[in-house]
């Protein structure tokens, strides 16, 4: 058998939680002896690149905020329809609208949906229309129709789709990681405060900011990731940052995972989510976590972690 995969801007991941299932999946279907091919967009995807047992497809796309995504899609799909596979698998509900056009060369075909991506702020009227109307597509174009979190699956049943697999993002339970990496990013284990993830508005790091220097500027808060066609937002944090906050842009491999493993607290306050994947790594390392109340947060916390209101920063702090 041999699964192509399509929506994910490529892996290795370095940002971005639909990247880091997509490299897990991929892995784990290759350990299991099943052919995999993973599509990849040149400016996230060097051509250096690579990943054991998995083959890196790099394919054009149109570098923009709203042509990006939908570019790389079309041109995996149409690479897809000539390819010797048995399952296109896409990530995500942009691209699930080329979804049928696998079905027409005989592929089985599958979609997940990561998030309800017409809910983030970044998107004008006609893109969250587009984004909308593709709930349709991927949930009646493939065989196969993969949520990520209840929440997920109780939105799209609420909407007559009752064709619906719930499986839960997951992370691997890492070994402990020296905290020798820290000294170098001028912190100390167990004197600091992390959040990890894109700096886009869904995930709050503006709140997070203005907590921070209300509540323990003192503490130093160190914020790993980076934006993506976010620049005037990326400006804003930076402006509300009090002088201990440091921006660490992307950080992986053993830095990253010094950094989670010997954080005091870290802090997932995101507007929305499909099923944070930053939040379980923060939790498979055993650290205290502050999430905001949001359902998709509360599934994975349940009683292990502490909530506050959602965009509030006063509750936050």
């Amino acid at each position: 058998m041999r699964v192509l995969m399509i929506g994910q801007k490529g892996i290795p991941a370095t940002y971005g939680g639909i990247e880091r299932h997509v490299e897990e999946l991929a892995r784990r279907l290759a350990h299991r002896g099943v052919g995999c091919g993973v599509y990849c967009r040149p400016h996230y995807t060097p051509a250096s690149a690579s990943v054991p047992d998995v083959d890196l497809l790099r394919r054009p796309s149109v570098n923009t905020k709203h042509l990006d995504a939908i570019s790389h899609a079309f041109a995996c799909t149409a690479d897809s329809m000539l390819a010797r596979a048995d399952v296109v698998h896409y990530h995500a509900l942009g691209p699930s609208a080329l979804a049928w056009l696998p079905r027409m060369t005989g592929k089985r075909v599958v979609v997940t949906v990561h998030g309800l991506d017409w809910q983030r702020d970044k998107w004008g009227r006609l893109a969250r229309g587009f984004l909308h109307a593709c709930e349709f597509s991927a949930t009646r174009f493939p065989h196969a129709t993969i949520v990520v979190s209840r929440t997920l699956e109780r939105y799209f049943r609420s909407q007559g789709r009752e064709r619906i697999h719930y499986i839960p993002n997951g992370t691997p339970i890492p070994p402990p990681a020296s905290s020798a990496p820290l000294a170098d990013l001028g912190l100390e284990p167990g004197r600091y405060v992390l959040f990890v993830g894109r700096l886009v508005p869904e995930k709050g790091l503006d709140l997070l900011l203005r907590a921070h220097a209300a509540a323990v500027p003192e503490w130093p808060l160190a914020v790993v990731g980076a934006g993506h066609f976010t620049d005037d937002y990326v400006e804003r944090c930076r402006r509300l940052a009090a002088p201990s906050a440091r921006f660490l842009d992307g950080r992986y491999g053993e830095e990253l995972a010094a950094l989670q493993q010997h954080a005091a607290v870290v802090v997932v306050p995101s507007l929305l989510e499909g099923l944070s994947i930053a939040l379980l790594e923060a939790m498979s390392y055993g650290r205290p976590v502050l999430a905001s109340d949001i359902p998709e947060n509360l599934e994975v916390l349940a009683d292990a972690g502490v909530s506050f209101r959602n965009q509030d920063p006063e509750d936050l702090g």
